[in-house]
């Protein structure tokens, strides 16, 4: 069982998203959060890495994986694509 609840995970994540948005924004990206659910976080990237071929990698090895230090283990980040932010809870 997850530790934590949504309400709980809410700052943390805002943290991590702060510290990574510089290291996106380099690049003319950025990230949004679109909502939490323990233990997954639903995010949409914006900018260039809306489109960019790497922005799997920059969900898992970049923003999830400093979550994942940072927060808890097995908190997992869940891309939500443009127009579909009304629908995040289903993906």
């Amino acid at each position: 069982m997850f530790p934590f609840s949504d309400d709980d995970l809410l700052k943390p994540v805002e943290r991590v998203l702060e510290k990574v948005r510089p290291t996106l924004a380099l690049d003319g990206g950025d990230v949004s959060l679109i909502g939490v659910a323990a233990p997954k976080v639903y995010v949409r990237l914006e900018g260039a890495c809306k489109g960019c071929a790497s922005s799997a990698l920059t969900l898992k090895n970049g923003i999830e994986r400093q979550m994942r230090l940072e927060i808890h283990p097995e908190i997992e980040i869940v891309n939500v694509p443009h127009g579909m932010e009304s629908e995040w809870r289903s993906l």
